[in-house]
């Protein structure tokens, strides 16, 4: 994508951020830039999450998933968590 990507973040996923702590955040916007210059690095859903990413990763030693979708030059973050009840809560 080129460099006038536009990023929105909904209300949920930055309430989930507002959780991490301060180091947890510094990793977790290394991940977000991996993202932007690459939206196709997560793996994409079907069925009722079609059109959604999710993109995988680590924040001090625990699995946490990213939800996002990609399209035009806009980046939209959807929820962040770790894996437990990730995908039955995405769908919500």
């Amino acid at each position: 994508m080129a460099a006038d990507v536009r990023v929105f973040q909904t209300a949920r996923f930055e309430k989930q951020v507002r959780k991490l702590a301060a180091e947890q955040k510094r990793q977790l916007d290394v991940h977000v830039r991996k993202i932007l210059a690459d939206p196709q690095i997560g793996d994409l859903k079907r069925g009722d999450l079609a059109g959604v990413l999710v993109y995988k990763f680590h924040l001090q030693h625990q699995r946490y998933l990213l939800a996002y979708t990609a399209s035009d030059n806009i980046l939209t973050l959807l929820m962040l968590g770790p894996h437990e009840n990730f995908y039955r809560d995405l769908k919500k």
